[in-house]
């Protein structure tokens, strides 16, 4: 496969920058603690990417069958090759191909800061939710100050170009209370936001 097919999530996840890995291993670590103690069977990846959250899971051991959607179909094909055993399929986070209620955890990290229409999205990632949902994103302006101090995106002062929300997190509690959800838990694995809600 050519590096050009290679999405930057991949990328992020095969890097052998020791920093980088620390960082996204105490992520996964934090998110995983999170959800050990939640009694649940059935999980949705929203914005799954190649799998590599859900294969987290699954290696756990935290829930019985795993899903995930996500737009893009280069991530979905890596995916795909990468981790045959989980459930990837091609699918908007605004109109999710499921039924009301129908998944015990739904997981969506690192996804609404890349959105359009965040509150849309998140109306329907806690509509296909029966209990709860782990929510991930940069915690601003950490997560641009990281990239800068490490040399990425340093023209637009550590700003990824992807990103056109920015929350802090009162802003995303903000964000978080205008949708008819409860924040259970708040952590704050450097420079990320990880909410655990229930619904």
């Amino acid at each position: 496969m050519s590096k050009t097919q290679l999405t930057n999530n991949y990328l992020k996840h095969m890097s052998q920058n020791p920093v980088q890995h620390f960082l996204i291993e105490n992520f996964y670590q934090t998110m995983l603690n999170l959800a050990q103690p939640l009694d649940v069977s059935s999980l949705l990846d929203v914005g799954c990417g190649e799998g590599f959250t859900l294969a987290k899971f699954a290696e756990k051991k935290i829930g019985n069958t795993f899903e995930g959607i996500d737009y893009s179909k280069d991530a979905l094909s890596i995916g795909k090759k990468t981790f045959p055993n989980l459930t990837l399929q091609h699918a908007s986070i605004y109109d999710l191909p499921y039924q009301s209620s129908s998944f015990d955890l739904v997981i969506c990290t690192e996804v609404l800061e890349h959105l359009k229409n965040p509150h849309q999205a998140l109306k329907e990632v806690l509509r296909v939710s029966k209990q709860y949902i782990l929510l991930s994103v940069p915690n601003e302006p950490f997560f641009m100050l990281a990239n800068f101090l490490r040399g990425k995106n340093v023209r637009s002062f550590g700003n990824d170009p992807e990103h056109i929300n920015h929350w802090t997190i009162f802003s995303f509690q903000r964000f978080i209370k205008k949708q008819n959800a409860e924040i259970k838990t708040i952590r704050l694995p450097f420079p990320w936001i990880i909410f655990l809600l229930t619904v």
